[in-house]
């Protein structure tokens, strides 16, 4: 049920975005209950002009390596879990792919089951 959109700065290493998505995906299964088979993901690169961050923003020091992570979920689920996907996500993009935990940036939209269709124009999660 989650979309993910991973934005980053151009990266020399072609698999870094994938790396990146990967990570993702094991946090939202380990932290909100996602299934298998359930990743649908928007990996996207920029080139400098086409990323902008403020590099202090909350006392935050941030750099080039800037990940931006938006997730759209359906509602439901607890600010501990919310939080617990923060971090994870955060710790497993430094373990796996070296990003500091401080250039990553979350934000998760949460809408009502009704507004996804995941194929054939069928509203698939009303019942």
């Amino acid at each position: 049920m989650p979309l993910v959109r991973i934005d980053i700065r151009r990266n020399p290493d072609p698999s870094h975005v994938r790396k990146l998505g990967a990570v993702v995906y094991e946090a939202l299964k380990a932290t909100i209950g996602v299934p298998d088979r359930d990743n649908f993901q928007i990996l996207n690169e920029h080139d400098e002009q086409h990323f902008v961050y403020d590099p202090a923003y909350l006392g935050i020091e941030r750099t080039d390596g800037m990940v931006f992570i938006q997730i759209t979920i359906s509602e439901g689920r607890t600010v501990e879990q919310k939080k617990l996907l923060y971090q994870r996500i955060a710790e497993g993009l430094h373990a796996e792919a070296g990003v500091r935990p401080e250039d990553v940036f979350i934000n998760l939209l949460e809408v009502k089951k009704e507004n996804w269709s995941f194929g054939n124009g069928q509203a698939q999660y009303v019942t």
